[in-house]
């Protein structure tokens, strides 16, 4: 059997992901001597590609290559938390994403901008799904 090296795997997945934030960051124009952070990265495209959103899409991209990483390195029999089905990680990940999209459309409602507090919740409920469910 073929030993596989983790600590390369790690390295590896860390690298990509840093070398796409980096283009991220090269690719935010410029405007008057400063990085116009949302100004769109693709001039009139489709759809509004500003860094925040980008940066988004890539955070969650990496976290669907980590918990893969973690499926491979680490098999886990589901586990039954407070909702009484059976869940693994990613089902836990998708839920905890799924709620912290309802806590900040919520929050927009009823407080509006900024997120700050919105994203904090968020991290407490990824916290409670992981934990219980």
């Amino acid at each position: 059997m073929q030993s596989t090296r983790w600590n390369l795997v790690y390295a590896v997945t860390a690298l990509v992901f840093a070398l796409v934030i980096a283009g991220l960051v090269m690719a935010v124009p410029v405007k008057d001597g400063a990085r116009d952070w949302f100004a769109p990265l693709v001039k009139n495209g489709w759809m509004a590609w500003t860094f925040p959103v980008a940066l988004f899409f890539t955070v969650i991209a990496g976290l669907l290559a980590v918990f893969t990483i973690l499926a491979i390195r680490f098999p886990e029999t589901p586990k039954r938390g407070v909702l009484g089905i059976e869940t693994t990680r990613g089902d836990r990940l998708f839920i905890s994403l799924l709620g912290s999209a309802f806590i900040c459309l919520g929050w927009l409602f009823f407080f509006g901008a900024p997120l700050t507090w919105a994203l904090i919740l968020c991290l407490a409920w990824a916290v409670a799904v992981f934990r219980f469910v």
